[in-house]
């Protein structure tokens, strides 16, 4: 039990950026600086400026084996729209049984 307690106090808390920033440290690694050093100079994790900076190869054209970001989105969006339309079609299903039943 201890340890699982001192695993969440070492956790530390979500934080969220702005593309600027985002922006920022992707240039200094393209700027020639190890992952590593920027990670340490701005308190990154290695593995979140990693992504950055393969986001912005992949909108930049550079990489094809991610999704740029607008792909994302369209990718996001499509899934709440097909989420909401698999709900719609659960509600007429159940209306359809329902006035079936009320009809028989």
């Amino acid at each position: 039990m201890k340890q699982t307690k001192k695993k969440n106090q070492d956790r530390r808390a979500r934080r969220s950026f702005t593309p600027e920033f985002k922006a920022d440290a992707v240039r200094l690694v393209k700027g020639g600086k190890t992952v590593a050093q920027v990670a340490v100079e701005l308190d990154l994790t290695e593995t979140a400026l990693r992504e950055w900076v393969r986001r912005a190869e992949a909108d930049a054209g550079e990489r094809q084996d991610v999704l740029t970001t607008e792909e994302r989105q369209e990718l996001s969006r499509l899934r709440r729209e097909n989420k909401q339309l698999r709900q719609e079609r659960e509600i007429l299903k159940a209306a359809a049984t329902f006035f079936a039943k009320e009809n028989a």
